[in-house]
Parts: C-alpha cells; structure tokens; sequence
C-alpha cells in the first residue's frame, strides 16, 4: 500500500511563500503521475500542479507563474513551491500518486493559511 505523507504547512502573510513536501513510501518511479490538490472549506477539491514520470508538468490557470512542482526522485519526495502567496490560496493541499490512470492514493493532506 502507497504511504504519502505531505508536509510544510501552515499560516503565512499574503504575499509570503511556502514549500510543500509529499514524502512516498518506496520509489516514485512506479507512479505515472504525482499531484497536488486543495480543497477549501465548501469547495471541492481540485487540481493544484501535477508532474508525470517523464517531468512534464501542468498547473491551474490560478497558480502558474507562482506555484512549481518539482520531485527528487533520490529522495522519493515531490515538492510545491508556492510564491506570492493570496488569501485565494487557504485550502488543505493533498498530495496525490497515480500508478495507473484514474487510479491514485492520497496523503492525509497539510493546511495552508494565508492570512494577514
């Protein structure tokens, strides 16, 4: 069973930034894709930034040019950067693997705060 365990959270001022890390149990190789989701308060969840096997990576309209998702794979780990950070952005964040298509575990999410 995949273990993913986020972390990096918590509250910063608007404008601030925050790294985010999802730490797998084993290889990240074996996922075809690994994501960062958020979900806020009456919201449903939705995609954040994902990053596939190969490096490819894509992001919410409402996150480029601020948010980088990035994975060592020496470290089995994958990362969110997230700059200029809005109140927009509080949410818990969730990090999600895929081995297969349509088929992901997920962590147990890490809150993000932004507010002054």
């Amino acid at each position: 069973q995949v273990q993913l365990v986020e972390s990096g959270g918590g509250l910063v001022q608007p404008g601030g930034s925050l790294r985010l890390s999802c730490a797998a149990s084993g290889s990240i190789f074996r996922f075809i894709v690994m994501g960062w989701y958020r979900q806020a308060p009456g919201k449903q969840r939705e995609l954040v930034a994902a990053i596939t096997s190969g490096g490819s990576t894509n992001y919410a309209d409402s996150v480029k040019g601020r948010f980088t998702i990035s994975r060592d794979n020496a470290k089995n780990t994958v990362y969110l950067q997230m700059k200029s950070l809005k109140p927009e952005d509080t949410a818990v964040y969730y990090c999600n693997a895929e081995q297969e298509p349509g088929v992901g575990d997920w962590g147990q999410g890490t809150q993000v705060t932004v507010s002054s």
